[in-house]
């Protein structure tokens, strides 16, 4: 548990974006995980096997209830000023990836974050390893374009060339 809570709960915040959702779904993983220790097969398989309860989880918030809707009306718009976790290069990165499509998103994150290799990978989203590759490949172009896009309109924003 100890050796894996730190990258699941990464991972589990990428997913879901909110600190406490993912501290819940890290939890739910490991009961899962002891529940169901005796199909754990080999040791080494741990981490693709947390990671795959853990991305199951995340899938059943949406599968057990419909999601609340609100008129628009009825809100009350409080301060809008963004907090700590909204602030610096690390938000607008988290920003940019957020804006990737999954099928991109998610095998960068699963590299980057996770550790995972291109085998691994393949295995957890079961897709081939070359579309792996490809997926990441293009992750990391869109990413750039994206974050050169923050850049070109932030330098705009402070009359810089």
């Amino acid at each position: 548990m100890r050796a894996h809570s730190g990258e699941l709960y990464r991972y589990a915040f990428w997913l879901c974006g909110q600190e406490a959702l993912a501290q819940d779904l890290v939890q739910e993983t490991f009961l899962r995980a002891w529940r169901g220790l005796d199909s754990l097969r080999e040791n080494v398989a741990a981490k693709a096997w947390l990671t795959t309860i853990l991305r199951r989880e995340h899938a059943r918030l949406y599968e057990r209830k419909p999601m609340p809707t609100t008129d628009i009306a009825e809100l009350e718009l409080g301060d809008a000023a963004p907090g700590p976790e909204h602030l610096g290069e690390d938000a607008v990165l988290r920003a940019a990836i957020a804006k990737l499509e999954p099928k991109y998103r998610e095998p960068l994150v699963l590299q980057v974050l996770g550790g995972f290799s291109c085998a691994e990978i393949a295995r957890e989203l079961r897709i081939s390893e070359a579309a792996v590759m490809t997926q990441v490949f293009r992750a990391r172009q869109k990413l750039r374009a994206l974050l050169d896009g923050e850049t070109t309109k932030e330098a705009a924003l402070h009359g810089l060339p």
